[in-house]
């Protein structure tokens, strides 16, 4: 399974290579304080439902002064019709959208989205999943497995397999129970009566 988080950052780096081709093609160098592609670079990663209006006028401004023939809008686009994907109510809808997506992409003809989507037509079967699990997400799992990373780098290798073991449990935050200790010695506390 794809989830919606890996899916949509595939999107995003093509969004991002889209605009730094197209910038580097009309100026001659990466894109600068005053260019208006670089100016609305945060934007364009941006879903259409958290702009409002002002972001709105400064993504058309942007597209209009910068993207000439239209490849940086038509990937964005694309980046927005993947996201529906995800936000379908059920598989059947979220194949209809995908079916959109790939004839956007097909229609584009820009090589960054004919990549994206090739890359996503080789895993739809993932990305059709999400909707068959209900949405799961791998998001714990691989938090987990960045913990063990790093607990793993910070040591610099365990020679011993079972303190490796209680550092990674005690690094994950795993609780367990264990017996409080009888005092041994010492004054017990006096009774109030």
């Amino acid at each position: 399974m794809i989830d919606h988080f890996h899916a949509i950052r595939l999107a995003s780096e093509a969004v991002n290579d889209v605009r730094r081709r197209v910038q580097q093609d009309t100026t001659g160098h990466r894109g600068r304080k005053g260019d208006p592609l670089y100016g609305i670079r945060r934007l364009l990663l941006m879903t259409w439902r958290n702009l409002n209006e002002r972001g709105w006028e400064r993504l058309r401004a942007g597209l209009a002064a910068g993207d000439r023939d239209g490849e940086i809008a038509a990937v964005w686009l694309a980046r927005e019709l993947l996201s529906e994907v995800y936000a379908a109510p059920d598989l059947a809808a979220a194949k209809r959208r995908l079916t959109v997506f790939f004839q956007h992409a097909a229609d584009a003809n820009v090589p960054e989205l004919t990549r994206l989507a090739r890359t996503i037509d080789r895993w739809h079967r993932e990305v059709l999943a999400y909707h068959q699990t209900g949405g799961a997400s791998n998001g714990p799992t691989e938090a987990v497995n960045l913990l063990i990373e790093k607990i793993r780098r910070i040591g610099h290798g365990y020679r011993n397999f079972n303190n490796y073991r209680r550092r990674l449990l005690l690094g994950c935050g795993i609780q367990w129970t264990t017996l409080p200790t009888r005092r041994i010695r010492g004054r017990q506390p006096a009774f109030i009566a």
